[in-house]
């Protein structure tokens, strides 16, 4: 499997971005080693707060949660999925699957030997994170999950198939409209999206952000939906805390919170909220809302 990655120099200058890289080696199944980033912050010995993104993202949509959240008292660790941000990128799309994915991860999770995680996870965060929780109950003690879940091909949205379907067949990804157009934020800067085009300065990079949109699970039949509920099943007996922060104008996860309600014990009783104003992408849009939300939720927690 060939590898490339982004150099260095793409990544230098974020805006709001002074956080050192870490980098944790996995070997994929196949025996090709990747190199998997994430940041580290805090306290190396507290217990961790791990923040999942999705597609077409990286670790860089987190910078605004960071700092309160290292108010918690926890280490704050934000991994880029592989292909993704300062991660490895296998170069061909044929490369990606959802269950490689999923692996990937996995190795990481295990590699980095965390427990008594609080995950945070939005997009394929959640479409992947919510697996490694399916794994690994043992290891979370609380999620929260914004504008994401586990499909079972019949209960998506039309918006969730024509993003698929336009997809579908374009060389490159229209990385400065998609994350443009659903960020609601009216400070985002030209300097934040230049950041966020910052892991990918070619079309050759672009394999995974491709790739992910025709992963989606959009009709009953199509891979990964299996595995999908066979992680709902495990999930519908997670009794730990499980919150749902979503966001009201994201048209792709729309009504995903109440299949989470309805399935998930842990969900029963929480403070749940649907963020006014919010897009998909609610990192962006409501960051202090979030750290708000996910401190409660630990302070509380941890008292019970």
């Amino acid at each position: 499997m060939k590898i490339l990655r982004t150099p260095d120099e793409c990544f230098a200058n974020l805006p709001d971005w002074q956080f050192e890289p870490h980098y944790t080696t996995i070997t994929d199944a196949d025996g090709t080693d990747i190199r998997v980033h994430h940041i580290d912050e805090g306290p190396r010995d507290a217990e961790p707060i791990l923040l999942m993104h999705g597609n077409p993202t990286w670790s860089y949509l987190y910078r605004k949660m960071i700092p309160g959240l290292l108010e918690t008292g926890r280490r704050v660790i934000a991994a880029d999925l592989v292909g993704l941000g300062r991660s490895d990128k296998p170069a061909k799309r044929k490369y990606y699957s959802h269950p490689r994915h999923i692996d990937w991860m996995s190795r990481w999770l295990n590699a980095m030997a965390l427990k008594n995680i609080t995950l945070f996870c939005q997009d394929w965060g959640g479409a992947i994170g919510l697996h490694l929780v399916a794994r690994y109950p043992e290891r979370f003690d609380r999620v929260i999950v914004s504008n994401t879940g586990l499909s079972d091909g019949e209960s998506v949205t039309r918006a969730l198939r024509i993003w698929q379907w336009g997809m579908k067949f374009l060389p490159s990804f229209p990385l400065r409209l998609a994350i443009k157009s659903a960020i609601q934020c009216p400070e985002f800067s030209e300097d934040e999206l230049k950041a966020y085009l910052a892991p990918y300065p070619s079309r050759k990079y672009e394999a995974a952000i491709l790739a992910f949109p025709q992963l989606i699970q959009t009709h009953p039949g199509m891979p990964g939906v299996a595995e999908n509920i066979k992680a709902v099943e495990v999930l519908s007996r997670f009794d730990k805390p499980f919150l749902t922060l979503f966001g009201t104008r994201d048209p792709m996860t729309r009504g995903g919170d109440e299949a989470i309600w309805e399935i998930v014990p842990g969900a029963k009783g929480l403070a749940h909220q649907r963020l006014s104003g919010a897009g998909h992408f609610t990192q962006e849009d409501k960051p202090q809302e979030l750290v708000e939300a996910i401190t409660q939720l630990l302070q509380v927690s941890s008292t019970t």
